[in-house]
């Protein structure tokens, strides 16, 4: 967070967007809903971090396979959307692996859901919000630093501060917040640039690689009620992306909402 927020302010005097940081500031709504999203995207960043730490890897990257299908039924549920028939099987599928991967852990993949929906609800406010990619993040992290400035004194003075201790773990704490911001702000202008439908292809990706990391590299066990659980996943997103991508080549009678 620190460091995210030191990266964004470079990045923010050298796009000279200060004005558009002090307009969003000056609104309330904006603000509060900058705030909610600050908090979420640090419930989803927490979330992430312990679970890669202790062994979760595999069930971190079954939050973002489900995040999608989150998002589309966030926007049922808040925004008023509807969903055709072939979406709604893919929620039902969803909610179908939910049941048994929550058999075969012998609890809910509370990893899995917070993450889910602690970054579809982050995608909402952002959106509700209206401000760009660059402004939004610098008053986020802004938003988080005094808490990630309070937490690391704490740190210090119970003596588990390792930044400064070793100059190579220095440099990778410091260069987190770089990691951290760019594939946001790439993001934020991939979104601007390409079609939606390919956007959302490309968002599997990173849980895929996650997922085999987990498998290959970290040898996660993955029963065999694991692997049903996680292929009714992948069977919901299949049924939820051919249907985007047929209704995407439709010719619409009027202009889209």
């Amino acid at each position: 967070m620190l460091w995210s927020f030191v990266f964004l302010l470079i990045i923010t005097a050298v796009m000279r967007s200060w004005s558009q940081i002090r307009t969003a500031l000056a609104d309330r709504r904006v603000r509060l809903l900058l705030l909610a999203a600050a908090a979420l995207v640090s419930i989803n960043w927490g979330t992430y971090i312990w679970s890669v730490n202790n062994g979760y890897v595999v069930e971190a990257s079954l939050g973002y396979f489900i995040n999608p299908l989150v998002s589309v039924a966030l926007g049922v549920v808040v925004l008023g959307e509807t969903l055709r028939r072939t979406q709604w099987l893919a929620v039902g599928i969803a909610g179908l692996a939910v049941l048994v991967l929550t058999a075969s852990y012998g609890r809910p993949p509370w990893i899995a859901l917070i993450l889910a929906f602690s970054f579809g609800l982050y995608g909402l406010a952002r959106k509700q919000a209206g401000v760009q990619a660059v402004p939004a993040l610098t008053i986020e992290t802004g938003l988080q630093t005094p808490f990630a400035l309070v937490y690391l004194a704490v740190l210090a003075f119970g003596g588990g501060l390792t930044f400064g201790d070793d100059p190579a773990n220095s440099a990778m704490l410091m260069t987190a917040g770089v990691a951290t911001t760019v594939p946001l702000l790439l993001f934020g202008a991939a979104a601007i640039r390409l079609p939606l439908v390919v956007l959302g292809l490309l968002q599997y990706l990173a849980p895929i690689i996650q997922f085999l990391i987990g498998v290959t590299y970290f040898g996660e066990h993955m029963p065999t009620s694991r692997w049903i659980g996680f292929s009714l996943v992948w069977l919901a997103l299949v049924v939820f992306t051919v249907d985007v991508v047929r209704h995407s080549r439709r010719p619409v009678a009027e202009a889209p909402l």
